[in-house]
């Protein structure tokens, strides 16, 4: 018997290669879209569209309807920009779509969570699932990317089990977010270092993204949330490096002292909310933190409750982007 799934976030980078991945699987899938251009997305990757948006309860309950699993990857991703929109789209439309979800009788909720939702300005040294949440953070993706996932674990029970996985650095071909970015960035010579990009980083293909939502929706305990990543921790230049490359680009030399973007992302953020200022702060908080601290995870939870072991590794996934870029060109 065919399984089917509903994914929110579809037309996401994600959302995308998941849903190519439960196609492979024989999975049946609808996808929530809510544009034309989202809607042609998800169809072209397989899925069946269902209209509407994280606002619109009876568009998710109707899409879901019949669905085993939801896979809820939408979410607004912004180092910068009003709270409202942060809480409307992170926080209350993951209560939306758990409602609806449960509503149509989905029996496992699926979120796709981040290591940002443990950030409050502290390095992330090894950490594992008992660091605690940080849902007072200063800054809005963190804080309420944390809110959501305390929803989506308070909801569990019986007849409706939930589960987070919780990926970190997503990277890989297809991106049109953070690698793109960084390329225009250097380009327009406003990418630097920090304190000579030493800091330790991990990473997830996106490939290994979709491998820990599928073992999720198997595998994983219900109320419980999982670390997935490449299995090995980078250093940060030294990746970001190689990720420029396969672009044809060069990094750059220019580095700033580490002392720096802390200090520089307070005064900008509240120079641009206070007066306010037209565009994007030179720094904030979020940016400085990624810029500057280690993040390395545990994801031994992960390797033994879910059997995740990382199916890409560094330079496979390095000589996918090289062989995607000399496709394009």
């Amino acid at each position: 018997m065919t399984r089917t799934a509903f994914v929110t976030g579809g037309s996401g980078f994600i959302g995308g290669k998941l849903i190519e991945r439960l196609g492979a699987d024989g999975w049946a899938m609808r996808a929530l879209a809510r544009s034309d251009g989202s809607a042609a997305a998800v169809e072209e990757r397989g899925a069946e569209v269902v209209r509407g948006d994280l606002g619109d309860s009876e568009a998710m309950a109707a899409g879901a309807d019949g669905c085993e699993v939801a896979f809820h990857l939408a979410a607004h991703v912004a180092d910068w920009g009003p709270w409202k929109d942060f809480e409307r789209v992170n926080v209350e439309g993951t209560r939306n779509a758990l409602e609806a979800c449960a509503r149509a009788g989905v029996g496992r909720f699926v979120h796709c969570g981040t290591e940002a939702a443990l950030m409050a300005g502290e390095p992330l040294v090894q950490v594992d699932e008992s660091a605690p949440l940080r849902p007072d953070s200063k800054a809005p993706y963190p804080a309420t990317k944390a809110k959501a996932e305390q929803a989506v674990r308070e909801a569990s029970r019986e007849g409706f089990e939930t589960v987070v996985l919780r990926p970190r650095f997503v990277w890989g071909a297809g991106d049109t977010t953070l690698l793109p970015q960084m390329v225009e960035m250097v380009e327009k010579g406003r990418f630097a270092w920090v304190g000579g990009g030493a800091n330790l980083t991990d990473t997830t293909h996106v490939d290994n993204v979709a491998e820990g939502l599928v073992l999720a929706a198997e595998r994983g305990a219900a109320g419980e949330a999982y670390f997935v990543t490449d299995g090995e921790p980078v250093v940060f230049r030294e990746f970001v490096s190689e990720l420029l490359r396969t672009q044809g680009v060069e990094p750059p030399d220019r580095n700033l002292p580490r002392w720096l973007p802390a200090p520089l992302g307070r005064v900008s953020e509240t120079a641009w909310r206070l007066l306010p200022l037209p565009g994007q702060p030179p720094m904030t908080r979020f940016t400085a933190w990624v810029l500057t601290q280690e993040c390395t995870i545990d994801i031994s939870k992960a390797r033994r409750e879910l059997g995740y072991q990382p199916r890409v590794s560094h330079e496979q996934g390095l000589e996918e982007l090289r062989a995607a870029a000399a496709a394009a060109t």
